[in-house]
């Protein structure tokens, strides 16, 4: 019997926030960011945002491989409104958690990685990456931030302050997985883990997210989830035949009036050639005066 495996945009609701789970995040980290990752805790946001969008977002406090301080911000998106939210809630999640505890002093790097589970836009790549980097138009030099420390001033550039972002484009992962990276793409598309795999967190989650582990309820809450999924997706296709069929109809209204337009200019020149008065012209036709003047 092939084993299902519980989807990540839903573990990541409830199983990966327990500390037993970590390692499914911290493999995906290391996986993405190319070092190790270790968890220290999950920031919990004060913000009184709707609990569909909190739960779908979990902020975090982790260690590198260099032993530094970061703050990972993980987040599903399944709708088109949360697209605008992404810088927004980024660097709105950081500074909560600036004001309440010590993080800010010690991170050394914040990450945003958002998972996209419908078209956000052109682009040919399943992963995109950019980070805030100020060079000077006529100098050349990167613009230094000065920020208070926890006792003076210190320097950082705003790359290091601003969060790093990664885009995951999931429906335009379409390849066989090779490398880790893309084995955890095939997860996240499609909940697949291959049987030998090696790759870091994918381990874990073979063991840690089995369906067949859920209790009754859990399943329950979960197979609802799925099926909500099914509708907005549904709700979304739909949502843009409905469109398509909008612009198809406005683009007849738009040649059909044109067309009118012509064949009243054409009528029109017509009488003028008869020598009929424009007043009569502008009658039978509707055209004023002035754009029979121009025929």
């Amino acid at each position: 019997m092939k084993d299902n495996y519980i989807r990540f945009d839903w573990s990541i609701k409830r199983l990966l926030r327990q500390k037993a789970n970590f390692g499914v995040l911290e493999g995906f980290f290391t996986v993405l960011l190319d070092e190790k990752v270790e968890i220290i805790e999950m920031l919990e946001s004060n913000d009184q945002m709707q609990n569909y969008y909190k739960f779908n977002r979990v902020d975090i406090k982790a260690k590198n491989s260099k032993g530094e301080i970061i703050i990972v911000e993980v987040q599903n998106i399944h709708e088109m409104p949360f697209r605008e939210r992404v810088v927004y809630d980024a660097t709105k999640g950081i500074t909560e958690h600036i004001s309440l505890d010590e993080s800010y002093y010690e991170a050394k790097k914040i990450y945003s990685i958002s998972i996209f589970y419908f078209d956000i836009g052109k682009g040919n790549d399943y992963l995109y990456h950019g980070q805030n980097i100020f060079t000077g138009v006529h100098t050349g030099d990167r613009l230094e931030v000065s920020v208070k420390g926890k006792y003076l001033l210190v320097h950082k550039l705003p790359a290091e302050l601003l969060p790093e972002y990664f885009l995951i484009r999931v429906n335009e992962f379409n390849q066989v997985a090779v490398t880790p990276l893309e084995e955890w793409l095939g997860y996240l598309k499609d909940g697949t883990i291959r049987p030998d795999t090696t790759v870091p967190g994918l381990m874990e989650a073979r063991e840690k997210l089995l369906y067949h582990n859920m209790s009754d309820g859990e399943r329950y809450a979960y197979n609802e989830y799925l099926s909500d999924l099914m509708i907005q997706n549904d709700a979304l296709e739909g949502s843009k035949l409905e469109g398509f069929q909008e612009g198809l109809q406005e683009i007849r209204q738009q040649r059909l009036q044109q067309g009118v337009f012509l064949e009243r200019n054409e009528i029109a020149a017509n009488m003028k050639k008869l020598g009929l008065d424009i007043p009569l012209i502008s009658q039978a036709t509707g055209l004023t005066p002035e754009e029979i003047a121009k025929l």
